[in-house]
């Protein structure tokens, strides 16, 4: 755009605010034949960033400086073994040939495993009072591990959990057999455990290395005990009682573990949900309720 304006133009960009630069005249040169087309710089004004000009004025050949990589975080600290149990002992020897009272106190002083470290109780189990030798029950319920109130109590399925299951077996005319409260019509032939006896810390799922420390001793107790069905309650009780005689067991799921007949020592097994699962699932009570008749229809037949 050309900057030859006139008088009255001038003024108008004036008063827009509008600064306008006038070169000074340049002598034609006849040395510098394209004088009449060469623009015109400036100074700088005043307050106009400088980093322009830092920018301009750096030599060329100055090589651009070396990035620094960033910052990385110290590599976490490697995780240290967790430290062994101090008193950790073998199972005691002769299990396979222990009477009632030397298996209840076997597992009371067991200290094969490191559940013995953080327990309050072990759980043995809760059926009809015996002394010198194991109750005569037609049910055995084999539940998963105790949890915190069964740690402190020394008992199987307290709790919410032990409510469900004390409610499922009346629904089936049963009760604890350790049950003071006798009713009318009600069988207290039933014995109730657990395929560890000893908690895991926070409620965690059993370890298999502590489920083959504990192996023994449900054997022991279903051999004693001699019942006429076994009830498993949960995944890790039917993988426990199937896994010598189903292949691959711990890849089934639960729900293809139900509605069927297994076996355990010659013993009918029956698979059905843990009673703290059917808490959470009130949708699957009424399977649990089909488990129950599946048993009851094979201890009657």
């Amino acid at each position: 755009m050309s900057l030859d304006l006139d008088k009255r133009q001038r003024a108008m960009l004036r008063e827009m605010g509008v600064r306008l630069w006038q070169p000074p005249p340049v002598a034609a040169s006849p040395d510098a034949p394209f004088a009449m087309n060469s623009v015109a710089v400036s100074p700088r004004l005043p307050g106009a960033e400088a980093r322009f000009d830092a920018e301009r004025q750096r030599p060329p050949t100055a090589p651009a400086p070396a990035l620094r990589p960033p910052p990385t975080a110290p590599a976490p600290a490697p995780r240290a073994p967790a430290a062994p149990v101090s008193g950790l002992k073998p199972r005691p020897a002769g299990i396979e040939l222990m009477a009632w009272p030397a298996l209840q106190a076997a597992v009371a002083g067991c200290r094969a495993c490191a559940l013995c470290s953080s327990r309050k109780s072990t759980v043995f189990g809760v059926g009809p009072a015996a002394s010198d030798k194991a109750p005569s029950v037609d049910w055995l319920i084999v539940g998963e591990a105790p949890g915190e109130m069964e740690d402190i109590a020394g008992e199987p399925f307290v709790g919410q959990a032990g409510k469900l299951l004390d409610n499922m077996l009346l629904a089936m005319r049963l009760q604890r057999g350790n049950d003071d409260a006798a009713r009318p019509g009600i069988a207290k032939n039933i014995f109730i455990t657990n395929v560890l006896k000893c908690r895991p810390p926070a409620n965690r799922n059993p370890d298999p290395a502590e489920v083959a420390q504990c192996a023994p001793y449900l054997k022991r107790q279903v051999e004693l005990l001699q019942p006429k069905i076994i009830l498993a309650l949960g995944k890790f009780a039917a993988q426990s009682l199937l896994q010598d005689s189903l292949p691959e067991v711990q890849k089934i799921p639960l729900g293809k573990l139900r509605g069927q007949v297994h076996s355990y020592l010659g013993v009918p097994v029956v698979v059905s949900y843990h009673p703290a699962y059917l808490l959470r699932s009130l949708g699957d009570k009424a399977k649990a309720w089909d488990d129950l008749c599946l048993a009851q229809a094979q201890l009657a037949g």
